[in-house]
């Protein structure tokens, strides 16, 4: 227990600095060189105008997908708003691969065109009705999933959100708060502010609510909040630990690490009846446990070999085999969508990274070239990776593409940003 609570006060530490609320900001911190290029187009408005720069967003999307290179302004030969207005030759002379175009309708509507520049041909073209205009940003980010799935095959998750922790305040001033924001950093909303610290959220399959530790009582507890109700109902607060919550595949069990019983061991709540089924049963610290994609199975921390590893407990035959075998700390997996690759924190000669191992093969490769990260959560798409840091003394948030080409960082105006949880596809 004496470990584990040490392991408590080490991640308390780590929240203790000041954030004002604000939206995260994105700075592209590494480009891939294989990233294809692409020209947007500033959309032409006939009449209405609306506040969000359509072609802006899209470009900032697929940018820091680290798949694609938007030309800049400064390089785009020409301002078509249809296909028909386009001159492929023209595209082809700045080295555009793919070219979008669109406008904005005297109604508010959005029309947008994706061309394949060398085969010369329109790939996409659609009409986007908006409710209002405070809805045109949202409406940028689904062109931008339409035009990545159309070039590269892959559902995008522009649309998707993220949730964080953030704190404001010094000393024992410190006000938590738990943030949901879209993926890019923007429409920051508080779900929840506390005197006492949160960590740990998680969001349910449906997008619809969050799972989250929570110290308001003096001692951490597990909850559940309703995102569009703000109802919220505790469901794990025993003596002890009540730590790191993660839903199953089909939301119906909630998968926690509890010392209710001793050493923190790895347990299953059945949502709708509340029963409690204990997995592990150790001397060792388990805990941060994952669902495996088929639910068949999950991935947690243990020290049980002397430092932390991770280890996959099989539900059908009650057995626990350990995954990891470089290096002497790893810890925080988290899989991909399709279950064959393992992303997780590992200590190398420079300290603390992201790392994902191929499970058929259990090669481990490092993604980042930071020294303190934390919390990996992956994108519902399997492409990018976002995770806490540090940059000049402070707790940031940074996303790193699964293949380690690409990088961008969302830092907060001032202070702490920790613990992320990207969303499922909310549509």
């Amino acid at each position: 227990m004496k470990r584990y609570m040490s392991l408590w006060c080490g991640m308390l530490l780590l929240l203790m600095t000041s954030l004002a609320h604000a939206d995260l900001t994105i700075e592209i911190t590494k480009g891939s060189d294989r990233a294809t290029p692409i020209a947007v187009v500033t959309f032409a408005e006939q009449g209405a105008q609306l506040p969000t720069d359509i072609a802006s967003v899209i470009a900032n999307d697929l940018e820091r997908s680290g798949q694609f290179k938007p030309l800049s302004r400064d390089n785009l030969i020409a301002t078509p708003s249809a296909s028909s207005e386009v001159n492929y030759r023209d595209w082809r002379a700045v080295d555009a691969d793919y070219l979008v175009v669109g406008k904005v309708g005297t109604d508010g509507s959005i029309q947008y065109e994706l061309m394949d520049v060398y085969g010369q041909e329109r790939m996409l073209g659609k009409v986007i009705n908006l409710a209002g205009p405070d809805q045109s940003r949202s409406a940028a980010h689904r062109i931008s999933d339409e035009i990545f799935e159309a070039i590269t095959g892959i559902r995008g998750a522009f649309s998707t959100q993220i949730a964080y922790v953030t704190s404001q305040g010094v000393g024992e001033n410190i006000q938590y708060g738990l943030q949901v924001a879209d993926a890019d950093g923007y429409n920051s909303q508080q779900i929840l502010s506390s005197d006492e610290p949160i960590l740990s959220p998680a969001w349910s399959p449906d997008g619809q609510k969050l799972a989250y530790v929570s110290f308001e009582t003096g001692r951490p507890a597990i909850y559940i909040q309703n995102l569009a109700t703000s109802q919220r109902v505790r469901v794990s607060s025993f003596e002890g630990i009540n730590g790191a919550p993660a839903w199953s595949p089909d939301g119906r069990k909630l998968a926690m690490s509890l010392s209710k019983d001793g050493q923190p061991e790895i347990y299953v709540m059945d949502i709708g009846s509340g029963n409690f089924q204990r997995l592990t049963r150790s001397d060792a610290i388990d805990t941060e446990p994952t669902w495996a994609p088929d639910g068949q199975s999950l991935v947690f921390t243990s020290d049980r070999s002397g430092g932390p590893q991770l280890y996959r407990y099989e539900l059908g035959s009650g057995e626990a085999k350990r995954l990891t075998f470089t290096g002497n700390y790893n810890s925080r997996g988290r899989f991909s969508p399709d279950g064959e690759t393992l992303f997780m924190i590992h200590r190398g000669s420079q300290g603390f990274q992201v790392a994902k191992q191929d499970l058929e093969t259990g090669r481990l490769v490092t993604l980042t070239n930071s020294r303190a990260d934390e919390s990996p959560s992956v994108a519902p798409n399997g492409t990018m990776v976002i995770f806490a840091t540090q940059q000049g003394g402070k707790g940031v948030l940074s996303a790193v593409s699964a293949d380690g080409n690409a990088s961008f960082r969302l830092p907060a105006a001032q202070g702490d940003v920790r613990e992320p949880a990207w969303s499922p596809f909310l549509n």
